[in-house]
């Protein structure tokens, strides 16, 4: 009579694979979550020099960057502009005749942010919430 050989794995093996598993997951989700919060943050960087460049153009027709002494309307407010779920509100911090400070704040599932808002003004001066030097590299 001929013996069989069962061949599979046993569970020993498959509870090794599923540890091994584990703890890849651990290490690479935290990361992987860190490059998409830079994502965002980089895009909205993007949209306030955006902006900045929109209330530019403003003050080029007029020498003010409020027309009639009113705060004028931004292209877009939220990000991002073709629809999904927003991850920055856009607005004014402040604004006058002759100066403006856009801000970008994070919103939803980028409220957590380690750089908080981020802020733009009609120099071209860049800071964050918490001022570290690099939220705007």
């Amino acid at each position: 009579m001929r013996q069989v050989s069962n061949r599979g794995f046993t569970l020993i093996e498959l509870m090794i694979v599923v540890a091994i598993v584990g703890i890849i997951a651990a290490v690479a989700y935290p990361s992987y979550q860190s490059h998409i919060e830079n994502t965002r943050r980089t895009t909205a960087q993007a949209d306030l020099m955006e902006l900045a460049q929109f209330m530019e153009r403003q003050y080029t027709n007029g020498y003010t960057y409020r027309p009639g002494n009113v705060k004028p309307t931004l292209p877009f407010t939220t990000q991002p502009r073709n629809g999904g779920a927003a991850f920055y509100n856009y607005g004014f911090d402040s604004i006058a005749d002759d100066s403006f400070v856009l801000q970008a704040n994070p919103v939803g599932g980028q409220a957590g942010d380690d750089c908080g808002w981020l802020r733009v003004d009609e120099t071209g001066s860049r800071t964050s919430e918490f001022g570290d030097p690099d939220c705007w590299r």
